[in-house]
């Protein structure tokens, strides 16, 4: 079965090679392409034809080609046509349905995270709702995919729900008519102290830089005298989006942006084409290690042309170009094909796949100057004008995430809670965290520690070194202070879990939006940015 994957793939490697693109091909491997191409035609065909067992070939097929392209990039993928829905809602922010995230919690399907505005909220769908029925059609030993695609229709057809709420004895009924579900990247916009206008996108899908621009022009009538736009966390996304945010901003001509291929009809030069609504405007780009790709462009166009300051960490380093190439029977194949590279002419891109490298410290960064003359260097994202570490995040708040448990305890906070003070006023009372304290502890929770691992490395190296008996007291003692101590640790991570605990309150009462205004309340990074634009102003 193992060859059989092997001849998969490289047969598949060969057939997906664009036509258009042979006579840019070296002669050598356009003879190999035939060549092979014939003889592994020839084995795929008898293996499938003689082989002992019954053989699945589109299981086998997809499997070699997310194998072969694995090997490549992380970026290239192969998307068969069954999966082109969920492709697009990812591009575009839409589709057609009641506007909720799914999950499954024992075998069940509840709803998870309804979208403010949308017809899961407005039919009155909360978190925690055990879906039973979905027009009739029962979910017992369904999985989200099969929920989600009979969730999923046209807009304005209509479907019926049957749900159990956490607090109520029986089942009810929801009648929700479906309408397209547009997702808005621009997740929060206000006013901060001082008149700085702030801007939070969280990916850059079809319609992000229409959606920056409506916010801040809203800002701009608000008479803001600087702006602070916030890509932490973001993803990227299309690529023309960015260049429209910039184009806000940036004097026209200045170039945004160049990318470069192995074929030069990939290749592009980007430019502002409009004059700016807001050329002076004093900016600051707020990043961390998750803001790649088109987060990236943006970051590194306002550093490179000395148009604001970036605050924060340093980004991903996600600088590859991905093109999609449409295949037989309606999949596609996204393929990586150039590098981005910002204005002074430096690139994004962290890991040098070609040369297989694993860290950006393999290399020696190359300087390049800003518009004013500043070094900035290649060779691994962009680096913040003023760093400022984010909160450490202790391993425990990830497991009380993983295994839903803030999540399970709002969900049944709210039966006895249904309305609470707004995201500006919230607080963590000491009653309500000890209550959080007690459900934990009644649901048997249970965790490790990083440290604790890396002890028992640590031990394993030194039993080879023959100096474990050494130290064999001290071992004692860290093993006893390292283990898990449930009452220890909720104490010990009382603030961060307390912070955690409103993450998901607000998220629960007043969605995304209300989460981001509550967590801009103590936003270390924020505040720095807010402090050097009031310097720059003033």
């Amino acid at each position: 079965m193992k060859s059989i994957k092997v001849i998969s793939i490289t047969l598949l490697y060969i057939i997906g090679i664009a036509i258009s693109s042979q006579a840019q091909l070296a002669e050598q491997q356009l003879s190999d392409m035939v060549k092979y191409s014939d003889i592994l035609n020839s084995v795929l065909k008898e293996t499938v034809v003689h082989y002992v067992d019954s053989i699945d070939v589109e299981a086998i097929t997809e499997e070699a080609i997310n194998g072969m392209l694995k090997d490549l990039d992380p970026y290239s993928e192969y998307i068969p046509a069954k999966e082109m829905p969920d492709f697009q809602i990812m591009t575009t922010g839409e589709y057609g349905g009641i506007g909720s995230v799914i999950s499954m919690k024992d075998s069940s399907i509840i709803i998870r995270e309804p979208y403010e505005g949308m017809p899961a909220v407005l039919s009155g769908l909360i978190p925690g709702d055990k879906i039973l029925y979905i027009d009739g059609e029962s979910m017992e030993g369904k999985d989200t995919k099969q929920a989600s695609d009979l969730l999923k229709g046209q807009p304005n057809t209509k479907l019926t729900l049957t749900i159990e709420r956490i607090g109520e004895s029986k089942p009810r009924k929801i009648e929700i008519t479906r309408k397209r579900i547009h997702i808005n990247p621009v997740v929060y916009s206000g006013v901060l102290e001082n008149n700085i206008g702030y801007i939070y996108l969280s990916s850059f899908t079809v319609d992000s830089g229409r959606a920056v621009k409506e916010a801040f022009l809203e800002l701009m009538n608000k008479n803001i005298s600087a702006l602070v736009f916030d890509v932490r966390d973001n993803g990227g996304g299309v690529v023309d989006e960015c260049l429209e945010i910039l184009n806000l901003f940036m004097a026209k001509g200045d170039t945004l942006l160049s990318m470069k291929g192995k074929i030069k009809q990939y290749d592009r030069v980007y430019k502002a084409m409009q004059a700016p609504i807001a050329p002076d405007m004093p900016i600051a780009i707020l990043i961390n290690g998750n803001s790649a790709s088109a987060s990236e462009i943006v970051a590194g166009a306002v550093q490179d042309l000395d148009r604001g300051i970036l605050v924060g960490e340093k980004t991903y380093g996600k600088g590859l170009v991905q093109i999609t190439r449409s295949l037989p029977h309606g999949g596609q194949l996204k393929l990586t094909s150039a590098k981005y590279y910002i204005p002074s002419g430096r690139c994004i891109q962290r890991i040098d796949y070609s040369k297989k490298e694993k860290a950006d410290s393999d290399t020696v960064p190359v300087t390049f100057y800003t518009r004013n003359g500043r070094p900035v260097y290649d060779g691994g994202g962009i680096s913040p004008d003023f760093e400022v570490k984010e909160e450490n995040v202790p391993s425990m708040i990830f497991y009380l995430e993983a295994k839903s448990i803030f999540f399970d305890f709002v969900a049944q906070w709210r039966v006895d809670n249904p309305v609470i003070a707004s995201p500006s006023e919230f607080e963590v009372s000491e009653e309500l965290y000890n209550e959080f304290k007690e459900y934990v502890k009644s649901v048997d929770f249970t965790y490790d520690l990083q440290s604790e691992r890396t002890l028992e490395t640590l031990k394993r190296a030194m039993e080879l070194e023959g100096y474990k008996d050494i130290a064999n007291e001290e071992f004692q003692s860290l093993e006893k202070l390292l283990k898990p101590d449930l009452d220890r640790d909720l104490e010990l991570h009382k603030k961060i879990i307390s912070k955690h605990l409103a993450y998901n309150i607000m998220q629960q009462y007043y969605y995304h939006k209300g989460t981001k205004m509550y967590e801009l309340r103590d936003d270390v990074v924020l505040n720095k940015a807010i402090l050097q634009l009031q310097t720059n102003v003033n």
